[in-house]
């Protein structure tokens, strides 16, 4: 009961200060803001080339003077409205406004070329909503616990946070190559590195430059990566053709039958879209996909994936609006962002005075509510102005990137100067901007590069200052549990980045994960069983006999024995493949390399892998009789004798 009265005094809390909040932010000023910076948010995400980092950088620096409520209200609404303006270019140019909006071109697209694009941008902005509306759910529960729980962490355990939400985020953000996506996050460090360190104040790579004594500032380097550097790529591109459409605001109300059809689909895209964005620097693009892929398996229309899937668009929207507020957690409880649009918000918090992270349930008990009700000031804004205003809006894709682009590079300039008043900054900018574009020209992504420029004074400081307090023992990096914990997710992160030991060790956490939840269901059944013999027991003790025995404990009483069983034999089985998978696992690279330097023979093939279709034996070539030659397979003998001549 006491747990109950917790959960119920918690709840009734939360209530409170979102009311107060609500109470606080409704007035006409604040409404005025939410509507400008929804709209340009949406202006923005629906332009190629102009993201949702971009955009909140590059307002953050005109935002300098306004009160902090009103600054990150513009920004919050702007980067919720970014994220699903991208899906206006993705469904009607199949180019998505923002990298998280690739997922929306899959199913998006066809749907416009169909002349559906008006429903089309009804799901996307339902879905939208919803997510939203999802994420700031978690946002308004987990964070203050989050919070509470973060006051425990010492400095050697915000070093490996660090670390993880480094690796975590080169990794996903960088399937293909995990390696390229560390190496952007290793080289923000570096450049983290720049300027007086924070204990001795002794200059690091300054070269002479005083300008570079406070090191490298991030807006003008956020701005640079993703503002100039897009320009170059927008012009460096070719231009997109937009699908002709006469979109009706009828066409493009939300039906809310596709709602309840697909409830189940928003639901699990809404959690999965949060639980991405809480990891440190992946993103909504990442969310977008991981949702759309749930959604594809469990769907009983998978043949209309990808040729126009009213379900798989519902899906990839909902995944990435759910992002945001999930990239905003730990942002608020950890001072990490989960995202690089929330990397540039947690600057203009410290820009703004307010100072995220684990104390900031003490210092500012009401601004985590305050940003649940901007969240959702702004899913409210893009569900009525994205509906009201869409034939207005669709206009905005006609604009020539010609003429926009100058205008784009104009604000990136004048955003870099405005913080500090220095052209250094506004050099800084350009060469971040250079240096972005032959990073993205060779694969590299850019979200693990910002992260680790936000992140290097965390690593830096946290790690010095453990040093000095514990007198150079390392030791007192491994004593804690929670550094434990988070040493083997840093480990676990680099092994299931290595081809060798992914497909190794995969299948064998899926194995202990089935032996584990069937073990422990089996041992429930027990539990259940154990209770109708008591209760078989008692009754034959009272002498009323096992007649009055309820209905379902003859089924449980039956189940004993299969439940033991299937218990016993899942844990056995997953607990050998584990140790197995443990055993194997710093022996597979070793026996790659082995093999590679053909020190041993290469490992047997017992067929093809998992999910490749098995080919047909290829025969042996026959030979002519008249010269000996070996004939070619798919060609008959009077061909080959044609060629031969």
């Amino acid at each position: 009961m006491d747990i109950l009265y917790g959960i119920l005094a918690h709840f009734s809390q939360t209530l409170g200060l979102v009311g107060d909040a609500v109470g606080k932010f409704a007035n006409p000023e604040i409404m005025m803001f939410v509507v400008a910076g929804t709209l340009m948010g949406i202006a923005i995400g629906m332009l190629p080339g102009l993201t949702a980092t971009m955009g909140v950088a590059l307002l953050t620096t005109l935002t300098y003077r306004m009160d902090h409520d009103d600054a990150l209200m513009i920004l919050v609404c702007l980067y919720v409205g970014a994220i699903y303006g991208g899906s206006r270019s993705a469904i009607l140019l199949n180019i998505p406004g923002t990298p998280a909006n690739a997922a929306t071109t899959v199913d998006g697209h066809p749907l416009a070329k169909m002349g559906k694009a008006g429903p089309a941008m009804g799901v996307a902005t339902t879905g939208s909503f919803l997510g939203t509306v999802i994420g700031m759910f978690f946002l308004a529960t987990i964070a203050p616990i989050l919070a509470d729980y973060a006051l425990k962490f010492q400095t050697h355990e915000f070093f490996w946070l660090a670390i993880f939400g480094i690796l975590i985020s080169g990794q996903l953000t960088a399937l293909e190559d995990p390696l390229k996506g560390w190496i952007a996050g290793f080289l923000g460090l570096a450049v983290a590195m720049v300027g007086q360190e924070g204990l001795y104040m002794t200059d690091r790579f300054t070269y002479g430059f005083t300008e570079m004594q406070s090191g490298v500032n991030l807006i003008p380097a956020m701005v640079g990566a993703f503002g100039f550097s897009e320009v170059i790529m927008v012009m460096y591109s070719r231009r997109a053709e937009v699908v002709k459409t006469t979109t009706r605001l009828r066409d493009v109300i939300p039906d809310w039958r596709d709602v309840l059809k697909y409830r189940r689909t928003i639901g699990r895209s809404g959690v999965l879209g949060t639980l991405i964005g809480v990891i440190p620097g992946v993103g909504e693009d990442i969310g977008a996909w991981v949702s759309y892929a749930a959604a594809r398996r469990a769907s009983k229309e998978k043949e209309l994936f990808g040729k126009g899937s009213v379900e798989g668009l519902m899906a990839a929207e909902t995944g990435n609006s759910a992002a945001p507020p999930g990239a905003l957690i730990p942002v608020l409880t950890l001072g990490i962002p989960g995202s690089a649009p929330a990397a540039v918000l947690l600057a203009a918090m410290v820009l703004h005075g307010v100072r995220p992270g684990p104390m900031i349930m003490i210092e500012f008990p009401s601004f985590v509510y305050e940003v649940v009700v901007m969240m959702m000031f702004a899913a409210l804004a893009i569900l009525i102005l994205g509906i009201l205003l869409t034939p207005v809006l669709l206009k905005v894709l006609s604009v020539r990137r010609e003429r926009l682009m100058p205008v784009v590079f104009v604000l990136c300039v004048i955003g870099s100067y405005a913080i500090e008043q220095r052209m250094f900054d506004v050099w800084v900018m350009v060469l971040f901007g250079i240096g972005g574009f032959v990073l993205r020209q060779m694969k590299y992504p850019m979200a693990p590069l910002v992260l680790g420029i936000v992140l290097g004074d965390i690593v830096d400081k946290s790690f010095r200052r453990s040093w000095v307090i514990h007198g150079g023992d390392f030791s007192f990096y491994l004593g804690r549990p929670i550094s434990i914990v988070l040493i083997l997710m840093c480990v676990f992160t680099l092994l299931m980045s290595f081809g060798p030991s992914r497909r190794y060790l995969a299948p064998r956490i899926g194995a202990f994960s089935s032996g584990l939840f069937g073990g422990l269901g089996a041992m429930v059944r027990v539990q259940g069983t154990l209770v109708a013999w008591l209760w078989r027991g008692l009754a034959a003790l009272l002498g009323k006999g096992p007649a009055t025995l309820p209905k379902g404990g003859a089924g449980l009483a039956q189940a004993v024995g299969t439940g033991v069983s299937t218990w016993g034999r899942t844990m056995v089985r997953g607990a050998v493949d584990m140790a197995r998978a443990v055993v194997m696992l710093p022996l597979t690279p070793v026996l790659d390399i082995l093999r590679l330097a053909r020190v041993l023979p290469p490992a047997e093939r017992k067929g093809p892998p998992p999910g490749e279709p098995v080919a047909d034996p290829v025969p042996e070539p026959e030979a002519d009789p008249a010269s000996g030659q070996e004939i070619n397979q798919g060609g008959d003998l009077e061909t080959q004798r044609s060629k031969n001549a």
